[in-house]
Formats: structure tokens, sequence, C-alpha cells
């Protein structure tokens, strides 16, 4: 393998001579492969050695009895595919990879050392044929070397280097969307948990980390991996980790609190998990919420987040006082905070503030005003979590909303993100707050304020967003700015032009019909205000309305009937 070594190798045409000694009837075929093997090591031989054409000879000794031969050609071809596309081109022509496959399925049981070193190196060989290379990965899986591969790990579990050899073909393997569905049929969730259990050293933990993390994504085998009592290692490594400064402990602390989050992403673990909130996984889990680890402060916020993703768990937690350990610990982020901290926090507040009954208990806690002591943020993710968090509470609370409405300093501050063109959640977010403070109060000083910050431009432009939902939420709004403040607001809304809005909106044949009715009862009310009454007359409403009056919507053609008659009196 020494560099001066092979140079002089592949300058002397010696390699194209092995290509003719590699075969079954010759006595020195495991020294030539052995020779090939040791070359390939270095990177600039890989290519010489496709060329000569070592590939499919070598290839060919797959299929012999000799042990040596087959140790000594698996190397070699091994290491000819390590990093050189040309060397897994050719063992792919030549078939290589199916026969490998169908060696280690036939050798998988024996358990004496020969055959174990046989199996590290074809393991090792295919894990070369396939790192970081979708397309042969998913021949390989095709060729189901997945549950081959999972029953070897289960019977030769002492054996560290094939172990090893085993994880990292997971790891390769595990990132294709199509292996976690072999997996899924295979005991990889309990051999993996039971391998985990059995080590110390900080690699080996990491290493089966790496194969843990991709095949969690998959939500059944986050089930099987519940199941198989996961949980309760990472529970222990988080105890044994979280007072240490070590770096791989801090390593461990974080990866065991991720991938515990990550188990509580899929519906089912989740819910087997929270066991009605009386399980002791929960309840460990709301401990990391007042803890000085900023790593576990965060996994516990996302974790409650995951656990609200229904109303009963939601009910469960709010009156289990869930809510005053997430104002304790934002209270403990305001200044100088730590922003994922923040926004994980706030996340699981929005999420419990979705059931109705859940939004007057959380207001009388005070959420609101906690939360609005991240008004400064300068951060989108919170921003953007912060508004969130307001409009679900606000719900069809008004007076919550309307106390909110007033307050002036919330209020221009939506107006100014009603402008943060680079975040488009945040931009979005702010204008359906403005809209919802005005909808669920139904108050004219919320709309004196809103008019008197400068918002009545972003409600007239959300009626014109790409979603219906927020289009049918402005034109909701400005329907009852026209029939609580039209006079405050008139110049606003002729400066936004929103009668030409109208006119658009009910034009369109692509509008959809809650969005033709709203525009319509929009009109009614703007025809109170001598100067847009003026410019509803001048671009011929009645025309356009008219013909809704055919629309197969019975509410729109209803609608447009009595909007036909009011402008007709009108003009």
């Amino acid at each position: 393998s020494d560099m001066e070594t092979s140079e002089k190798i592949q300058k002397s045409g010696v390699l194209q001579v092995f290509a003719s000694l590699l075969t079954p009837q010759s006595s020195c075929t495991a020294k030539v492969a052995n020779i090939i093997a040791e070359v390939a090591r270095n990177e600039f031989m890989r290519n010489p050695c496709v060329d000569a054409g070592l590939v499919p000879p070598l290839v060919q000794l797959l299929n012999c009895k000799d042990q040596e031969v087959l140790l000594q050609t698996g190397r070699a071809l091994g290491n000819i595919c390590y990093d050189s596309h040309e060397g897994r081109n050719a063992v792919d022509h030549a078939g290589g990879a199916h026969i490998v496959v169908d060696q280690i399925r036939s050798l998988c049981s024996k358990t004496d050392p020969a055959s174990e070193k046989l199996l590290t190196v074809f393991c090792g060989m295919l894990m070369n044929y396939s790192n970081e290379n979708d397309t042969l990965q998913s021949q390989l899986i095709n060729m189901g070397v997945i549950p081959t591969l999972v029953k070897l790990l289960g019977i030769h579990c002492q054996n560290a280097a094939l172990t090893e050899m085993c994880l990292v073909a997971f790891g390769n393997l595990a990132e294709l969307e199509s292996s976690k569905e072999q997996f899924a049929y295979t005991n990889i969730a309990e051999e993996l948990v039971k391998l985990f259990k059995k080590q110390i050293e900080h690699d080996k933990k990491e290493m089966i980390f790496e194969v843990l993390a991709p095949l969690a994504e998959n939500d059944v085998i986050k089930l099987q991996l519940v199941e198989a009592g996961l949980v309760e290692c990472l529970l222990e490594i988080v105890q044994k980790t979280v007072d240490s400064d070590k770096e791989d402990d801090v390593a461990e602390l974080k990866t065991a609190s991720d991938l515990m989050v990550l188990l509580l992403l899929g519906d089912e673990s989740m819910q087997k998990l929270f066991e009605g909130g009386k399980g002791s996984v929960f309840q460990r889990v709301l401990s990391w919420i007042p803890s000085n680890s900023h790593q576990l402060q965060l996994a516990g916020a996302l974790a409650i987040a995951n656990f609200a993703r229904n109303d009963g768990n939601c009910i469960h937690m709010v009156d289990n006082g869930i809510v005053q350990k997430l104002m304790d610990l934002l209270d403990r982020h305001v200044e100088d905070g730590n922003v994922t901290v923040q926004h994980a926090a706030l996340s699981a507040l929005r999420n419990l503030a979705i059931p109705v009954v859940n939004k007057a208990k959380m207001l009388s806690a005070g959420v609101a005003e906690a939360v609005l002591k991240f008004l400064r943020s300068e951060m989108p993710p919170v921003q953007f979590k912060l508004l969130g968090t307001l409009r679900m509470l606000i719900d069809a609370q008004a007076e919550a909303a309307e106390q909110l409405g007033k307050n002036v300093k919330l209020v221009e501050r939506l107006v100014e993100w009603c402008e943060a063109k680079d975040h488009a959640g945040v931009m979005g977010e702010s204008n359906r707050l403005l809209s919802a403070l005005i909808r669920h109060s139904k108050s004219k000083d919320v709309i004196r304020t809103i008019v008197q910050s400068g918002g009545i431009k972003h409600l007239v432009t959300m009626a014109t967003s790409e979603h219906v939902i927020m289009q049918n939420e402005a034109l909701v709004a400005l329907a009852l700015i026209a029939a609580l403040e039209l006079g405050t607001a008139e110049k606003d809304l002729e400066n936004a032009q929103l009668v030409q809005i109208l006119h658009r909106l009910l034009s369109d044949d692509r509008s959809a019909p809650e969005i033709k009715y709203n525009s319509m009862v929009l009109i009614c009310a703007l025809i109170g205000s001598e100067p847009l009454q003026k410019e509803v007359q001048s671009m011929a409403f009645l025309e356009v309305v008219s013909k809704l009056r055919s629309h197969e919507n019975k509410t729109v053609a209803q609608q447009a009937s009595l909007t036909e008659q009011r402008l007709a009196v009108e003009s």
C-alpha cells in the first residue's frame, strides 16, 4: 500500500498481467487479490485497476469456495469501490453486489471466526459500493439486503467489528425512504435497543444514534422503538449526563433528548407515552422544563408541543398546571434569551390554546401578557410563534381581543411586521392577527387604534391574498370596519383602492363563493360613504353583480339580488 510501490506497479504494466492470474485454478489467486486490495487503498490506483480489467475476474472469484480467496477478493473489490465512481460502476456491471448479498445470506448463521471475518469484509464491500449513492443503495434494498443485515446483527451482536459494519451499512441505507418501509418489517428496533443497552463507550452509542435518528422518522418504527424500550434508555442517558460539562456527555444529552422529541412526533407513539397524562415518561419530560440545561428546556418544551396535538391532551395539560411551567420558562428567557427555547415554549403555548375550553383559562393565567414580553424580538421564528399564539388565544374571546386591539404598542408592531417581505410567515400571521382583533372584538376602539396605526392598507392588501382563508378574514374585518367606523377609515380605504380590488374579486371567475359573497356585503356597507359611493358608481358594479344573480351558489345568488337592489336605489 506504499504509494511509491503502487506507482512502480502501475508503470510496470503488471496490473494487466494480474487479470489472467485471477482464476480459481491458480494457486496464487489469493495472493494476487491481496496485492490488488493493498494497491487499491491508494486513491490514484483505483481507476488503473478498473482499466486493467481486474473487476470482472474478481467478481467471478466471489463464487469460489476457498475462504482465503473470498476474503482477499472481497477486500480488493471493497477498496476499488471506495469513493470511486468508476470502481462502483465496474462492480455493478459485473453483477458483484448480487453475488455478495447471496454470500452474506448463506454465511449469515455461521458464527466461526473465519466466517465472521468474511462477513465483515463483505459488509464493508457493500458499504463502500453504495455509500452516498442513492441508485446503488436502492439496488441493494431491492435485492432484500435489509432483512439479511438485520438478521446478521441479531446473530453476531457479540462480534464488535461485524456489528460496526452492520451499523454503518444501516446508517447508509436508512436515509432512503424506501428503506424505512423495509426496516419496519424487521425487528431492527428490538435489535438496536438491545445493542444500545450493552454499550458503554460514547463512540459506539453515537454510532447507534446515527442509525436510530433517520429510522425514527418513520411512524411505524417510532412505535416499535417505544415498545422496544428505547425511551427508558434515553431517559437514563439524560439523567446521567444532565449535570456534566464533558464534551461527550453534552453531545449525548443533546442526541438523546432530540431523539426523544422525534419519537413524540408520531401520533401513536406520542399517545402511548402520554398515557392519559399519567405516564412516567410524560412526567419525566415535564421535569426537564425547569431544568438549568438549555438543551433540556428546549427538548421539554418541544415535547409538550408534541403532546399537545389533540384536544384531550391539551385540556388535561392545561388543567394540570403546564401553562405556569411554560410561562416561568419564558420568563427566564426574556432578556437575551435563548431563541430556540423561546420558539419552542411559544409553540407549546400555541398548541395548548387550540381547544376552545383552554382559551379563557390561559388568558386568565396571564399567557397574553407573558407572550407580549417578546414583542421586541427581532427573530422571525419567535415573532411567528408569538403571533400564532395570540391569534389562537383571542379566537371568539371578545374581551381579550378588545384589550389587545387597544394596545397601541402591539398594533404598531403588527403594522410594522405586515411589511416584513423577507419573512412571508411573519407577514401573513401579522395580517391575520390584525383581522382577528377586529373580527373577535367587534369594537370601535380597536378599529380606531388600527386606523391610527396605519393598518387599514394591510387589511385591503390581505383581501388579495392567494389563500382564500386569509382573503375571507380580511373581507369580514373590512366589512366590520365599514359597518362600525366608516367615517374614520374612509380616507384609508379610498387610498388603498379597496373599491377597485372588490370589482376585481367579483369579476374574477376564480374567486371562491365566500369571497364573492363577502365582497358584495362589503360593497353594500361602503356606499354609506360619499366618496366611496362615487367610486362604486363609476365602476359599473351593477353589471358585474347582476351576472352573479344566476350563480350556482344560492347564498351568492341571493346576496347578488340584495346588492343589486341597494346599488339601484343608491344610483
